[in-house]
């Protein structure tokens, strides 16, 4: 019998790894994406911890080779998905009645099997399959996610620890269960640590989930599930079935134990889900939670008080970092006129000395755009420049697709505040600058809250003090993440809790204890040790 009162081991942010020319993870790195590109794989879904072959296959390539092929994967029909949603039901009761500690002693395994066995591995897939460079894989697939583990254990432990008072003779407690039913998730293909932490969050407190991760992220998915397994889960508890939305998303959304959506990807994806939730919604068992985080237009802000270097080094970053594939990435500015000379001086030479190409050569700051449809949409985009009398590419603006999907990082200076590249979700490596009068400071604020339906993250650069609080407050609804003189991304779990509002998602801050509260239904318990004896009270006397 376990019968002691646990404590989580207090987390603390995973270092990050440099990967200098000599470092020793450089090599074993280099050694596993080696060996990786060598093989193709086969991904079968895993349904009750078996792995299942459909016959139905689409292959796995690299964006920045796509005639390299890494294997290809087997896609869930809805034979499959309803066989993983009866199985996750099947185990659902064992799995939340394990105790929390024991739960927490899976993923917190994990984590440290990711921090060392796994890194490397895991690093390689992501650089592989969605063409991260070995520090944007680094950042996310080991660090963010090994953060995501060992802060949602404790996070778990806070919230469990949040009790009410207790009058004399009673005694007053809450129990946090898991939901009735089955939390779908639907992941996306730009960050594997969201791919594992929103599975892993719902399920380190008691859930079932059933998981269709982006067909674009199969290959990182498949190892996510190899290091689950490893770390102890049972079978059931995450089902792993990759395939079209329509195939797995309507037989999940349909079904009458969907007890909640963790979502993210593009707000029309969200947007529909949610209505054929609420056209289903006298069908379930429970009212279903639905958490998103979606889209982005995000912004940086500079006042004429800016530090020059620092916000063009935020801009390059912010924008260009993933090839912008980043939720969070900078994708319009607004750069007073006083300073604008400077910073595109500064910005357009930079820009030119960015490398694109190869992920597995270490010296190359991009790489490819993740697959052609993604290509195509953005190269729309910059072709529309040519046609704009108010917009033009000041840098940047080719694209080639001969050997990978890679698209130069770009920058448009427009004149039209409203153009639609300050408007639009682009989700590639292109930035848009407005250029406003220093007297407008205000007035621009205002633009930029209400130009875009979005708001995720936003940043603004000044030194000075009443400007940074003036901003603050005009643009309170305009970013769900702030940053004040830095980049508008690289929210860190514990730090940062990350999420947006409006068309952004339902801000409920993935890496902090706000997200788990989602995925508990409360109970109230109130004992009562000596129950009066009559129904009257002194009063009636």
């Amino acid at each position: 019998m376990n019968n002691c009162f646990s404590q989580i081991p207090a987390p603390k942010n995973e270092t990050v790894l440099n990967y200098a020319p000599e470092a020793p993870e450089t090599k074993e790195l280099k050694n596993h994406l080696a060996a990786m590109a060598r093989m193709e794989i086969e991904v079968p879904l895993v349904i009750n911890g078996k792995e299942v072959r459909t016959g139905k296959t689409e292959s796995i390539i690299q964006p920045h080779k796509h005639q390299h092929k890494l294997g290809y994967f087997h896609k869930a029909g809805p034979d499959e998905v309803k066989s993983a949603i009866q199985g996750a039901l099947s185990v659902a009761k064992d799995w939340a009645a394990m105790p929390y500690s024991a739960r927490a002693a899976i993923f917190l395994k994990a984590a440290e099997l990711l921090a060392t066995k796994y890194r490397p591995v895991l690093n390689a897939a992501t650089m592989l399959g969605q063409g991260k460079t070995c520090y944007q894989a680094e950042i996310d697939s080991a660090c963010e996610l090994i953060d995501f583990l060992r802060f949602n254990c404790h996070f778990q432990e806070q919230m469990y620890s949040m009790q009410p008072i207790s009058a004399p003779g009673m005694w007053n407690r809450m129990e946090y269960r898991p939901l009735e039913g089955f939390i779908f998730a639907v992941t996306p293909f730009n960050f594997t640590a969201i791919a594992g932490n929103l599975t892993t969050s719902a399920a380190l407190l008691g859930n079932v989930v059933v998981w269709k991760p982006a067909s674009t992220a199969v290959y990182s998915g498949h190892f996510i599930m190899k290091l689950l397994e490893e770390a102890g889960l049972p079978p059931g508890v995450i089902q792993f079935v990759p395939g079209s939305g329509a195939a797995v998303g309507d037989i999940c959304i349909r079904d009458k134990n969907l007890a909640g959506v963790h979502f993210t990807g593009s707000t029309g994806v969200f947007q529909d889900m949610w209505k054929n939730i609420g056209e289903n919604i006298h069908q379930y068992r429970s009212y279903p939670r639905i958490v998103g985080e979606t889209g982005g237009k995000d912004f940086v802000f500079a006042h004429p008080s800016a530090d020059v270097d620092g916000l063009v080094a935020a801009i390059v970053r912010g924008s260009f970092e993933y090839q912008g594939q980043k939720c969070s990435a900078a994708s319009r500015a607004y750069i007073p006129k006083s300073l604008w000379k400077e910073v595109k001086e500064k910005l357009v030479a930079e820009v030119k000395t960015i490398k694109m190409g190869d992920i597995s050569d270490f010296k190359n700051f991009m790489g490819a755009v993740i697959d052609k449809k993604s290509f195509d949409n953005i190269r729309g985009y910059l072709e529309g420049v040519a046609q704009s009398k108010d917009s033009e590419i000041i840098v940047g603006g080719k694209c080639r697709d001969e050997e990978g999907y890679f698209v130069e990082p770009t920058v448009i200076e427009t004149k039209n505040p409203h153009y639609r590249t300050m408007c639009e979700e682009i989700f590639g490596p292109v930035m848009t600058v407005y250029v406003y009068e220093d007297s407008q400071f205000e007035e621009t604020l205002k633009i930029c809250d209400e130009t875009s339906p979005y708001a995720l993250t936003g940043c603004i650069w000044a030194q000075d003090r009443r400007v940074i609080e003036t901003a603050m407050t005009r643009l309170s609804q305009s970013a769900g993440n702030f940053y004040i003189n830095n980049k508008p991304t690289g929210a860190v779990v514990g730090q940062q809790p990350f999420g947006g509002a409006r068309g952004s998602g339902t801000n409920d801050k993935a890496g902090s204890l706000l997200n788990l509260l989602r995925w508990v239904s409360v109970r109230t318990v109130s004992e009562t040790f000596s129950p009066p004896k009559n129904y009257r009270y002194p009063f009636m006397a």
